[in-house]
């Protein structure tokens, strides 16, 4: 990535001397189909890109910069004078010099369709040859098909007119019309150069209308929209997401007293997308697996649904009103997830979606939070490498954490309230975190500077723990809440830890018996401040069976039982019957293990006797998810065998258990293939898959055939053959991807050597099959044949990174870490690269700490477990 980033210093320096007034982008995509004319071996296939930027300079006779990363440029003009490419244009920046008070810069380049989800992807299918293109440009990738001024803070409205092969439609921000062969789409509302976008090719498209009566009598009318791919098109139930879409925005405008701003509502199901989605107004996109080809639970469609809305938040959060500079990233996307919750829970059928909140996203949170690059909410943003990782837990959904708790100590009023007058005040411009404090102070009398100081400028996560001492009736004489700041290992190339106690709004659940069900008969709300807070209000009340610290998930904590508590919840766990209780119990169960504090024999022992219990379908699905990380990072190796049979075992008594026909039984049935492990076990996978056994009930569909194929291939017992009819069956983009992980998750020495020189020695596979590669080349069960790549892995991320896109560079340095070689020595490897590469891209080095740090907290858990075996 030479030459390509960005600082904020430098930013902030061209912010403070240009002004833009507006854009004309016209882009030629007809190269996007048939042979690639003009470029040679090794060479990118290009389009012609034309900008012309209007702009302003505070300073006449300054020198300043735009921004392009193109294979070449044909011409420059700067306010009719032309400019020698050769020497203004370096391959990333365009020199601008003696700038005018009024100035307009025309660039005309060839810029190259990208392969890594980049910029403008281009995207062949395999199943009927037609071509399909889109944009993705967070945070800086939009300079990779047009010249402008790569920051979010220099907001400008944009005119894009293309140029496409017959027979395709294009989508852009705004509303577009085709004539005499060219797309022309109307002028944007001033927005920032990230969150512009193209949609181009033969998608299939569905529309409908969204209508609302205003306060003032006018009438509001989106344009509605949704695309796939044509190969998608029988399985998209574009009914669904369009109800999501009108509950979403009829929520949005109940609540923020702002309409929506910007015209037409498309939303485009992308090919080989690396995000979720992402927010451009107007025109969202979105990963296509989120068009499901078969059977899927209810959790895939409440995650969707989320989704959709994390994205509707964000057309206020983040494009009306948009952040400085990437050090605010949180002031939208913490935003966006909290909404996306809120709105969720109070205006979809997923009424339950804060129990998968207080589950999923907050376990995402808490790991990161934890890592030596651990930051706070409001980061420090050096630079877009900077900015590129810190799309994590703790600016989504940490920062999500933290404003439920503002939500708890301001008020839901308030808080609603000065979100209104932000939007008001800041529309079409940026901000910053005092912007927002300051109408949040306005609407809730409180000190938001204060709270700000606890909760989004200090890092690291509090573990909150009750004592409980008893009078000689039996009842509770005191309780009180201890609170602990983070412990971090120590590590020399990490940060020191935090020692930060925050105040925290909790609320206490206590639970007993009756009949066979735990119950809560007692709760109370308490301000937590310090080490120790006694809560009064529970003083008198009958001894507890189970205390719960953080009832109703209202903080961003760990919760830690006492010895009574975590007594009970190992012996009656299941029988919680509030699911979100329940749901947190879990959570600090699974925090225990990470922390060492609990065996991952123990954790495994509760999953077998409680999840088959578990009436909450993603509650179920993330305790699969930990299960099996238990058995492959922190059970003791030497038990790993036999926790392997366990699950196994287990798995397959539920699925034959579960309801037939029902998404429990899919979700063991899947958990089931995922931790085979005998030969048994491959057996019954094969005929399932051939048909002569059958589990009634159990559709084995086009996606479970393959989940069914991978351990299967991975343990050697499907070869080649068998996977390439697999593919003739479905020879699709989504079965290409299955086949190619399939394909790298052989037990050959050959195979793991192809897989990764496809990834790590070529740059010819596309971001998905990237993926699908290291997905497969990494398997539990393949330590022995793993081990050669953890010295190759030290010796080529250095190169990966400076010559590959950060995209491609972040997966392979993530995904190819030799974690499975979980040894000293494999920690004192990782230590040795570090103390030799102290000069680093911080970026690269900040992955290879995190990836030390879940290495190092897999060998406390795995000595935690093999000292509870005696």
């Amino acid at each position: 990535m030479p030459g390509e980033n960005l600082s904020r210093d430098e930013a902030r320096e061209r912010a403070a001397l240009l002004s833009v007034d507006g854009y004309d982008v016209s882009l030629d995509l007809r190269s996007a189909v048939g042979e690639a004319s003009g470029a040679g071996e090794g060479e990118p296939r290009t389009f012609r890109s034309v900008t012309t930027i209007r702009f302003r300079c505070a300073e006449p006779g300054a020198t300043s910069f735009a921004d392009l990363i193109a294979p070449s440029v044909t011409a420059v003009s700067l306010n009719g004078k032309d400019l020698d490419p050769g020497e203004v244009f370096d391959g990333t920046r365009i020199l601008l010099e003696d700038l005018a008070a009024e100035n307009e810069l025309v660039v005309d380049a060839r810029c190259a369709y990208s392969r890594t989800g980049e910029g403008l992807h281009r995207f062949v299918d395999p199943e009927d040859g037609e071509v399909y293109l889109y944009t993705q440009y967070e945070p800086a990738d939009s300079r990779r098909v047009f010249a402008n001024f790569e920051q979010p803070d220099l907001k400008a409205p944009f005119r894009f007119e293309v140029r496409a092969p017959e027979g395709w439609t294009v989508w852009s921000n705004g509303a577009g019309e085709r004539h005499d062969g060219v797309w022309r789409f109307a002028e944007t509302k001033p927005i920032s150069t990230y969150i512009t976008c193209v949609v181009a090719g033969p998608y299939h498209y569905v529309t409908d209308t969204y209508t609302r009566t205003l306060d003032d009598g006018t009438t509001l009318e989106i344009p509605l929209g949704a695309m796939c791919r044509k190969g998608l098109a029988r399985h998209f139930d574009a009914d669904d997401v369009f109800l999501v879409t009108k509950q979403g925005l009829d929520f949005f405008h109940d609540h923020f007293d702002y309409p929506y701003p910007f015209g037409k509502y498309d939303q485009a199901f992308v090919p080989e997308y690396n995000l979720g989605a992402m927010e451009n107004p107007g025109l969202v996109t979105f990963r296509e697996e989120y068009i499901f080809r078969g059977k899927v639970t209810q959790a895939s469609y409440e995650r969707r649904a989320n989704v959709i809305l994390h994205e509707m938040a964000h057309m206020w959060f983040g494009d009306l009103v948009t952040m400085v500079w990437w050090d605010d990233l949180w002031l939208k996307e913490s935003f966006a997830d909290f909404m996306g919750s809120l709105s969720l829970v109070e205006a979809t059928r997923f009424t339950d979606g804060w129990i998968t909140f207080a589950n999923n996203r907050k376990a995402w949170a808490y790991r990161a939070d934890q890592l030596p690059s651990t930051h706070p909410v409001t980061a420090d943003i050096r630079d877009l490498e900077d900015a590129k990782l810190n799309f994590d837990g703790i600016t989504y959904a940490k920062g999500a954490s933290v404003l439920k708790q503002l939500v708890a100590y301001a008020g839901r009023d308030a808080f609603l309230e000065g979100a209104r007058r932000y939007f008001k005040r800041n529309a079409y411009g940026n901000t910053r975190l005092g912007d927002l404090l300051s109408v949040l102070e306005e609407t809730s009398g409180r000190d938001m500077k204060a709270w700000a100081r606890s909760w989004l400028q200090t890092a690291g996560v509090n573990s909150l723990t009750p004592q409980v001492l008893l009078d000689a009736d039996g009842r509770i004489a005191e309780l009180s809440v201890l609170q602990e700041a983070q412990e971090s290992a120590a590590s020399e190339h990490a940060a020191p830890p935090r020692d930060e106690l925050r105040p925290h709004r909790v609320a206490v659940g206590l639970y007993r018996s009756q009949g066979d069900a735990l119950v809560r008969y007692a709760r109370a709300e308490a301000d937590v401040h310090g080490p120790r807070t006694v809560v009064r209000e529970l003083a008198g009340a009958d001894a507890p069976e189970l205390v719960l610290v953080n009832d109703d998930d209202l903080t961003y904590c760990k919760i830690r039982f006492d010895e009574t508590s975590l007594a009970t919840l190992r012996d009656r766990l299941g029988f919680v019957t509030d699911p979100l209780a329940r749901a947190l119990c879990w959570s600090a169960l699974w925090n225990l293990t990470r922390d060492a504090l609990l065996p991952a024999r123990d954790f495994i022992d509760l999953v077998l006797r409680f999840a088959g219990r578990e009436t909450d379908i993603g509650v179920l699905q993330m305790l699969h998810n930990w299960a099996l990380s238990a058995l492959t990072h922190y059970a003791a190796p030497e038990w790993r065998e036999t926790g392997g049979r366990l699950l196994a075992g287990g798995a397959l008594s539920e699925l034959r258990r579960a309801e037939p026909g029902g998404q429990h039984q899919l979700t063991w049935a899947r958990f089931f293939a995922a931790v085979a492990g005998d030969e048994d076990d491959f057996q019954l996978l094969r005929e399932l898959l051939e048909g002569t056994a059958q589990i009634d009930g159990l559709d084995v569909d086009q996606e479970l055939r393959w989940a069914f194929l991978e351990p299967l291939a991975a343990h050697g017992t499907v070869d080649e053959s068998v996977l390439a009819a697999e593919l003739a069956r479905d020879d699709t983009a989504s079965g290409k991807r299955h086949q190619v992980r399939c394909l790298a998750a052989r037990p050959s020495a050959a195979v793991k050597a192809q897989a990764w020189a496809q990834v790590v020695e070529s740059d010819a596979l596309s971001n998905a099959l990237v993926e699908a590669t290291i997905a497969g080349f990494v398997q539990p069960s393949q330590r022995e044949l793993l081990a050669p790549y953890a010295a190759r892995y030290f010796a080529a991320i250095d190169r990966v990174w400076a010559e590959r896109s950060i995209q491609i560079g972040m997966d392979v340095v993530r995904g190819l870490f030799p974690a499975l070689q979980d040894s000293p020595e494999t920690l004192d490897a990782t230590d040795a690269w570090l103390s030799a590469h102290e000069d680093a891209p911080p970026a690269l080095r900040r992955l290879v700490l995190e990836a030390r740090d879940d290495l190092a907290r897999a060998l406390r858990g795995q000595a935690c477990d093999a000292e509870a075996a005696g």
